[in-house]
């Protein structure tokens, strides 16, 4: 056979000839390069679209609020009213955060390189539970019941179930627009508003705006129900509450414009207050919340504390109870949980060291506002009676 003459082109301005039945000329290094990266961003998008929706159980990173990263579960999904077939908005738990954190996030906001495979719960579960010390599960337990003791089982999971998606999202307050903490028991017809607006004054609330301004031409309470007690510049207390139980605080709530400002502490401080003027101990309502607890204890501790660098140690728990209004069991776990009480010859007692109790008080912080006791202007019930 004869042979044929190889066809000639000009490739960067230079003649280059290729045989016709020959292979083709080598890729150079660069565009070899190009090439495979072009094909593993590829391959990677569809692996990342290819597990859109994420499964509710999910584990993956969310970029928080702080720009950073941080690992979330996901707790429930919902599509988007526009958008494609992938387009879904989902619910998470920073895991290492309290649920008040919880929130809505859109996909942009995970990176999808880090999803981890969905786990059986109930095999996680187990695996975690067989890693936990018995204090910790012991923790555990408590978290997972605290303010359910009347639930069995079944129950508790069915209203962990029914309240882990926060239904509202904010509510307009005053002059403040506040997120919620937590899922509320909201009546059915508010199950499709993300936000509600509240009177600040006899807190009624409504689904729109215009409501709330008719509302308030209307509303004619300008403080709360009860009876003043307490004024104090521009702070007042008000009475409306009388406790079987002895408690002298039932519920302490500072709304998130006014934190940080010393209120919570005042409320703690006052009830204590109220407790010494009807002659009694006190002790708040059980059980306490995480933050209620963190409050208290801090309380117990700068009051507990200031009396034993006084007295220098040499004080019972019995006159500490009678000159704090605190009952016993209060400054018993406080002073256990600091390390400062053993019990020898069957009986507890105070170890005081002045240097331990400076770092104690130190690590409690201040005081929150002052209770003026000049301007408590109260009858006890039993004399009320």
């Amino acid at each position: 056979m004869g042979s044929i003459d190889a066809p000639t082109f000009t490739q960067n301005g230079s003649d280059a000839t290729v045989a016709a039945d020959g292979p083709p000329p080598p890729v150079p290094d660069s565009a070899a390069m190009t090439m495979e990266k072009t094909l593993e961003i590829d391959s990677s998008r569809k692996r990342r679209f290819g597990m859109l929706p994420l499964e509710v159980g999910t584990r993956v990173m969310c970029r928080w609020r702080d720009g950073k990263y941080h690992p979330v579960k996901v707790i429930e999904r919902r599509k988007m009213h526009i958008g494609g077939v992938n387009d879904y908005e989902y619910y998470v738990h920073y895991t290492e955060f309290n649920r008040r954190l919880d929130e809505w996030v859109k996909l942009e906001q995970l990176d999808l390189e880090s999803v981890e495979a969905v786990v059986d719960e109930k095999v996680e579960d187990k695996v975690t539970s067989l890693k936990m010390t018995r204090h910790q599960k012991r923790k555990i337990d408590e978290t997972h019941v605290e303010g359910h003791e009347e639930l069995d089982a079944a129950s508790l999971r069915e209203h962990e179930e029914f309240t882990k998606v926060k239904n509202i999202a904010t509510i307009e307050l005053g002059r403040y627009e506040i997120e919620t903490w937590y899922f509320s028991p909201f009546p059915p017809e508010y199950n499709d508003s993300l936000k509600l607006y509240f009177c600040e004054f006899c807190l009624n609330f409504m689904k729109r705006k215009e409501q709330l301004q008719r509302h308030m031409r209307k509303c004619d309470l300008k403080h709360p129900p009860g009876d003043e007690i307490y004024r104090s510049g521009t702070l007042s207390m008000f009475e409306e509450k009388h406790s079987e139980e002895s408690y002298n605080l039932a519920c302490i709530l500072t709304l998130p414009p006014y934190q940080r400002k010393g209120y919570g502490k005042f409320l703690i401080a006052f009830s204590y207050e109220l407790s010494k003027k009807e002659g009694k101990v006190g002790t708040p309502e059980r059980p306490l919340s995480d933050l209620g607890l963190l409050s208290y204890r801090g309380y117990w501790t700068r009051v507990l504390l200031d009396i034993l660098k006084k007295h220098k140690g040499n004080i019972s728990i019995k006159e500490l109870s009678d000159m704090t209004a605190i009952k016993a069991e209060d400054i018993l776990t406080t002073l256990q949980s600091l390390e400062l009480i053993q019990y020898r010859k069957g009986q507890h007692v105070i170890c005081a060291d002045p240097k331990v109790l400076d770092r104690h008080l130190k690590a409690a912080g201040r005081g929150g506002l002052e209770v003026d006791v000049s301007k408590l202007i109260w009858t006890p019930y039993k004399e009320q009676g």
